[in-house]
């Protein structure tokens, strides 16, 4: 007879073992997460879960999110027992430099990891945005009969990712939303790092997440897997409501003297306390030494296989009844531009070059939007409760209602919740389907700074439309006038700032953000008008190198100002007035300094000749500027908060004007 199957205990504690295991070997790490997870885990991934070890991009597959990366072994766990391109050997290596396994899961280092986790609370946010996902593209796409899209986000999340303000502003959208293939398991274990959370924790998270609009399962023995399941599938059956399962775990199950206590969330248990937890489980086997009846019954690459079969034959039968449809579908969740974009971004810069306007750039924004937006169907807005000065709608964009949502949109709002709208943007660039942006004023970036460095780091491409970009503000004074967020924000890796100075280098930048496959774009727009500059076609085409030459003067040039957005504008009209007393500067546009700096070094040599003096003019922080202008250059900047008054007002206040930047580069030459 064959041996009965290995027993639901034993598939949790093969995680519990390999978590202890591979936390040990590395000398740290975060152990009690993992093992009072174990269970969950179980339930969900050899019950629940439809996914494909041999094909972790298959785009219906269900997705899940460890919003507490900190447990990143309990993810590394299953991806291994269940089948994907995850080692014993790589277990082994768990937080070592090379390794495949780092402390956080991160997206795109390891199979079957859906985003990078590890600020607390993100997570959650990101699979709201998976699911928002979801949603929108079974409402475009699905016919009867023919679900092309249909796949749950599933999310686990401690006790951490609930206090952070991040999960109120992402949950109370996913229950506005009402997105019910969203099912979200807490973790509660009342431990954190500094002890019981019960002195500074004391929500009734169940009432909390009803009060949102959530489906509520309370009371769930965590470490019961058949109950588990049963709570998933009474999560599966809602309808119109997102669910949370509220799941009572003891974090380090499994450990005799260490389990339920502080010291087991981020310490390894030390060997005496692993041979004492092998013990208790019933367990003589050595490290790492998982049985060949457990491994198997881990397995999903058979029925994960199945699955997707079974969707490919009905992506099949979808094209051939709704051909157009499918190229659409594939075409966008590939992430692959129309056919016609460089074709329609060219009618569109001619049309704004021939058209001449002066507007301030987030209307120039506005109107590259209207130009892009017949073509980029993928196109999905939103803003922080400022589409109105943020300018992120479009003629003929739909918002998402509360009371339509079967109806579906590309527009969302997202109240006044800038890091939350952030998160779960990166959630939507993370499904796929999309290009998702999202604005505020640049000031409160600020609120949303971390969620726009997890894109960053992730390598997304969601641009970020950040608004009222400097002390042009005016009236509503400092706190509301950035002086330094373009500097910090050009300071993070892999990041494209652009502050582009008319609307024909608005269009490019928004040509750019949306051709970056693998990183984000932030615009940084103004507030008030800026005056088109005159360009010819070489002009127009250098725009997307970041930095070129806007205007000239006859031979070698006594000068170089380099200037950024409104400043331009300053900058031409200090040319020519530096020409009429007989001195010659180029004037140097840099939108870009990110894509600028890819340029070969002949081209930006060119650029910023060596040996000429150089002015940097922009309304801000003068720090930054240092690397182009060095210690010999100058630059006309703000080294201190603004000040309220109009914003013509406040610029002659500060000295970023002509008059000023005509002295400073007298100064400069003489």
């Amino acid at each position: 007879m064959p041996s009965p199957a290995p027993s639901s205990t034993a598939l949790a504690d093969a995680i519990r073992l390999l978590t202890i295991d591979a936390v040990q070997a590395a000398g740290c790490g975060h152990p009690g997460a993992p093992m009072g997870m174990a269970e969950m885990g179980v339930a969900l991934w050899t019950r629940h879960l439809s996914h494909n070890p041999a094909d972790p991009k298959w785009p219906n597959r269900d997705r899940f999110v460890l919003s507490n990366g900190h447990a990143s072994m309990l993810l590394y766990s299953m991806l291994h027992l269940t089948g994907y391109a995850v080692s014993l050997d790589d277990i082994k290596n768990f937080r070592q430099l090379g390794g495949r396994l780092p402390g956080h899961p991160e997206y795109g280092h390891t199979p079957g990891v859906e985003t990078t986790t590890g600020p607390i609370g993100q997570g959650l946010a990101n699979a709201v945005g998976l699911a928002l996902a979801e949603k929108l593209l079974a409402i475009e796409f699905n016919r009867d009969g023919l679900p092309l899209v249909d796949h749950y986000t599933y999310t686990f999340v401690g006790d951490g990712c609930l206090m952070e303000g991040i999960s109120h502003e992402a949950c109370s959208l996913a229950g506005t939303w009402k997105l019910n293939k969203l099912i979200a398991f807490w973790d509660d274990n009342g431990i954190s790092i500094d002890g019981r959370v019960a002195d500074w924790f004391s929500d009734n998270t169940p009432k909390r997440f009803e009060s949102y609009g959530w489906n509520v399962i309370a009371n769930v023995d965590g470490h019961d897997v058949d109950a588990v399941d049963r709570a998933i599938a009474a999560a599966k059956a809602q309808t119109d409501k997102p669910t949370l399962i509220c799941c009572r775990t003891i974090i380090g199950k499994g450990s005799p003297n260490r389990q339920d206590t502080p010291g087991v969330h981020g310490n390894p248990l030390g060997a005496a306390e692993i041979a004492a937890t092998r013990a208790a489980l019933g367990v003589t086997a050595g490290p790492f030494d998982i049985g060949a009846d457990v491994r198997a019954a881990w397995d999903c690459r058979a029925a994960g296989a199945r699955r997707q079969g079974e969707w490919e034959a009905l992506l099949a039968r979808y094209q051939a009844a709704y051909p157009d449809k499918a190229a659409e579908y594939l075409r966008r969740i590939n992430g692959r531009l129309p056919a016609d974009f460089e074709a329609t971004v060219a009618k569109a810069l001619a049309a704004f070059d021939a058209a001449g306007a002066s507007v301030a750039t987030r209307h120039a924004s506005q109107r590259a939007l209207n130009a892009l937006a017949p073509i980029m169907t993928e196109f999905l807005s939103g803003s922080a409760d400022l589409h109105a000065c943020n300018m992120t709608e479009w003629t003929g964009c739909k918002h998402l209602r509360a009371e339509a949502l079967n109806e579906g949109g590309n527009c969302l709002d997202y109240g006044i919740r800038e890091f939350g709208m952030t998160a779960i943007i990166n959630g939507l660039a993370l499904h796929g389907g999309f290009r998702p942006f999202g604005g505020t004023f640049l000031v409160f970036s600020e609120y949303a700074r971390n969620a726009i460095r997890m894109a960053a780091l992730m390598r997304l491409n969601p641009v970020f439309v950040l608004t009222h970009d400097s002390i042009g503000m005016g009236e509503d004074g400092p706190t509301h006038q950035a002086v330094e967020q373009t500097a910090t924000l050009r300071l993070m890796p892999n990041l494209d700032v652009w502050r582009p100075c008319d609307t024909v280098e608005t269009l490019v930048a928004w040509q750019t953000a949306i051709e970056h496959r693998d990183c984000p774009t932030a615009l940084v727009l103004t507030r008030q008008s800026v005056p088109h500059q005159p360009r010819n076609a070489a002009t127009i085409a250098a725009i997307k190198r970041g930095g070129y030459v806007l205007s000239d003067c006859a031979g070698t040039p006594q000068a170089v100002i380099i200037a950024t957005g409104s400043e331009v504008g300053l900058a031409v009209e200090a040319q020519q007035r530096l020409a009429a007393a007989g001195v010659g500067v180029r004037v140097v546009s840099l939108p870009s300094h990110f894509v600028f700096e890819q340029q070969e070094a002949a081209y930006r040599d060119a650029v910023l000749p060596r040996g000429i003096p150089r002015l940097a003019v922009e309304a801000g922080v003068s720090d930054w500027w240092r690397k182009y202008v060095g210690l010999d250059g100058a630059v006309i900047g703000i080294d201190r908060f603004g000040e309220c008054g109009p914003a013509a007002e406040v610029f002659e206040f500060f000295g970023v004007t002509t008059d000023k930047v005509v002295e400073a580069v007298k100064v400069l030459v003489a």
